[in-house]
């Protein structure tokens, strides 16, 4: 072989080479966390959010997916006008907000949640709504499912400001691309 042709196959082996690096490096998860939020009680979003922010100190992209009784922790109001009435029934069940949101064992009628509420505060733990707010700060994505919205009859005039709407497609997008997806 002469010179050249060694000179064009390196060529050739170097973008071969190349494109599959680049392939490779597309292929690898970010810097990031996405979470699935299903609960609508205050321990589990506690959690969540926990998570959340301990993510986002470290520098990663977050993004948290809110669906079903999740969406609780999203709302800042509630809207009754032009609910079907299984819809304002539904209103009606679920918890206005992270402040109002049962706790998932032993809750006693809202006892449980004081009780949690007390404690936290006596081992000057984060309220859940500073860490909500502390989350919104560090940039956390807050994303509230279309189709469980569309299925509670809950509308984005119940949510709170600048929450992002999405469906599957947007969870499946960020959890493609993170190195940790939790279902919390």
């Amino acid at each position: 072989m002469n010179l050249k042709t060694d000179e064009s196959l390196e060529r050739l082996v170097r973008a071969q080479v190349d494109r599959e690096v680049a392939a490779l490096k597309e292929s690898q998860p970010e810097h990031r966390v996405t979470l699935v939020v299903f609960s609508g009680e205050l321990d589990r979003n506690l959690a969540a959010l926990v998570i959340a922010t301990g993510a986002a100190a470290m520098g990663m992209k977050v993004s948290i997916f809110y669906t079903f009784w999740g969406l609780s922790a999203l709302k800042k109001r509630r809207i009754f006008k032009g609910k079907s009435l299984k819809e304002r029934m539904f209103a009606l069940m679920t918890p206005k907000g992270l402040s109002k949101m049962p706790v998932s064992k032993m809750n006693f009628g809202g006892a449980g949640r004081a009780m949690l509420k007390k404690m936290m505060s006596e081992n000057q733990v984060s309220s859940i709504e500073d860490l909500f707010a502390l989350a919104r700060e560090m940039g956390v994505k807050l994303i509230a499912c279309t189709m469980s919205m569309d299925v509670m009859g809950i509308t984005a005039d119940e949510l709170v400001d600048g929450v992002s709407l999405g469906g599957v497609a947007t969870f499946l997008g960020d959890a493609a691309r993170s190195k940790v997806s939790l279902f919390i």
